[in-house]
């Protein structure tokens, strides 16, 4: 996990984690490293500040394409969950979506069928320190939760799982899917419409 973040008079960026400090423009020592200013043992100012959640997001180790946060931000406003909504992500990956609704206290359910993908994204939501129900499952298969306000499929194939959406969300409750190709999004549209 980063702790600071440190910021040089250059304006380069550094994600501290523990340890002295070491760069070309001198030293800190671990014990003096606080939130402030503090200048190193050459005399070099130095900008120190808490790193929050963003700062270690940006560090959480890749795997599959990771959706944007900015298609996250839509997701969320668009559909208005929030704190204690019960949201089934699909397709988890590295974790990043299931991250976010985490974040902003959702009751997380993510399924991710790959075995490699599974473990990255529960390492890095672990190392993030937030909580959400991560299965090794295959969404094709089934859902096994109800009453969900919200169903995201960042999947290939995601009108194989129309019925099991359909069945497992709530009265009002919303159905995302993260398509990247018009061929999936025209599919997708025409199987809802077969509903």
């Amino acid at each position: 996990m980063i702790k600071k973040i440190i910021i040089d008079e250059e304006g380069n960026i550094y994600y501290y984690k523990q340890g002295d400090f070491n760069t070309k423009d001198g030293n800190i020592k671990e014990k003096d490293i606080k939130n402030g200013l503090v200048k190193s043992n050459l005399g070099i100012s130095f900008i120190i500040f808490d790193a929050d959640f963003i700062d270690n997001f940006t560090k959480i180790k890749r795997g599959p394409a990771l959706m944007h946060p900015k298609d996250i931000g839509a997701i969320i406003t668009t559909t208005g969950i929030g704190v204690n909504s019960k949201v089934l992500d699909a397709g988890t990956g590295q974790g990043g979506l299931a991250s976010f609704l985490s974040r902003i206290g959702c009751n997380v359910i993510s399924y991710e069928k790959n075995k490699e993908f599974y473990e990255l994204s529960k390492k890095n939501i672990e190392d993030l320190k937030l909580r959400a129900v991560l299965k090794n499952k295959d969404i094709y298969e089934g859902i096994d939760e109800e009453y969900l306000d919200l169903v995201v499929l960042d999947l290939l194939e995601p009108w194989k799982v129309l019925e099991h959406a359909y069945s497992s969300l709530k009265s009002g409750g919303f159905f995302v899917a993260y398509l990247p190709t018009i061929t999936q999004v025209i599919q997708l549209t025409n199987d809802i419409d077969k509903l």
